[in-house]
């Protein structure tokens, strides 16, 4: 059974707001009656704001009128609008990042020459006609363009990326590139996290014996202690 948008906002509204039962708003909202009770009693882990269903089109005061009217009686939500789905075509880029588009295409073209202009007009959303002046340098803002990574940019996710850039290299007949800039970095990480934990070992020890953690800044209190 379909159910409101925000089932505990929408419950808090009913309890409020009309005289259907527990049971009533349990169903409609797909919660336990327990949860009416502690929504009815103030008693809720979070404050709710009520929210209309009837102003959400989920319920018609018809039917909270029928509810009313037979405590028996299981409303009915009304049939939301159908989810929109993502069809083929160009991805939807907000007003405030298409401005870095070209800056996106740019460090693609440069970083990753063997992706198709298709490809990247997938993964950035914009045209063959723009790429191909950004690859040729006839872009009319060429010389304000600066290449940079479309990932930080907000243009598409790693995941699309790293995918375009195996797909390119698989037909291109090349091996897909690994990054291993930050390997050493993580094997650091690793190391320091370890020696951290041991450390935290040692003066949780040390504060059950009555003694200064070793890792503890030398204070005059500690310090002349022994």
């Amino acid at each position: 059974m379909a159910q409101p948008l925000m089932p505990h906002a929408t419950a808090s509204w009913l309890v409020d707001n009309t005289s259907l039962s527990f049971e009533q708003i349990a169903e409609f909202c797909g919660l336990h009656i327990l949860e009416i009770q502690a929504i009815a009693d103030d008693t809720a882990a979070t404050k709710l704001t009520g929210r209309d269903p009837v102003r959400a089109h989920e319920l018609t005061q018809e039917e909270i009128d029928k509810g009313q009217a037979d405590p028996e009686y299981s409303l009915k939500i009304l049939k939301g609008p159908e989810q929109v789905r993502r069809t083929k075509g160009p991805r939807y880029t907000p007003v405030s990042k298409r401005s870095d588009k070209p800056d996106g295409i740019a460090w693609i073209i440069r970083n990753h020459p063997e992706i198709t202009d298709g490809a990247i007009g997938n993964l950035i959303g914009t045209t063959r006609t723009t790429i191909a002046a950004i690859r040729d340098r006839s872009h009319w803002n060429i010389a304000n363009i600066t290449p940079k990574d479309p990932v930080t940019l907000g243009l598409t996710t790693q995941r699309e990326l790293d995918a375009a850039v195996a797909k390119a290299a698989k037909a291109a007949g090349l091996e897909a590139p690994v990054d291993t800039r930050l390997e050493g970095d993580r094997e650091a990480l690793i190391t320091e996290l370890r020696a951290q934990r041991a450390q935290a070992v040692l003066d949780a020890e040390a504060v059950e014996a009555g003694e200064a953690p070793a890792s503890a800044e030398p204070t005059a209190e500690n310090l002349f202690k022994r």
